[in-house]
């Protein structure tokens, strides 16, 4: 549980430090993510963007295990 916990701490800080590169990628962009634009209001809710960045942890949880 304490590598799994300064994994992630030492994720989230390279994260941060990297953010500016990050904004640049086309998540949060994707084909299938539910954008509704009108005056006052806007909704956005990223399905596809979730998935794929569920998909990614999983596999990393997974080789982890292994």
């Amino acid at each position: 549980m304490n590598r799994l916990l300064i994994t992630l701490g030492a994720s989230l800080i390279f994260l941060g430090l990297a953010w500016s590169w990050v904004k640049r990628l086309p998540l949060f962009r994707l084909p299938g993510d539910i954008v509704i634009d009108r005056p006052g209001f806007k909704f956005f809710f990223p399905i596809t963007t979730m998935l794929l960045i569920s998909a990614v942890i999983s596999i990393i949880a997974w080789a982890v295990r292994r």
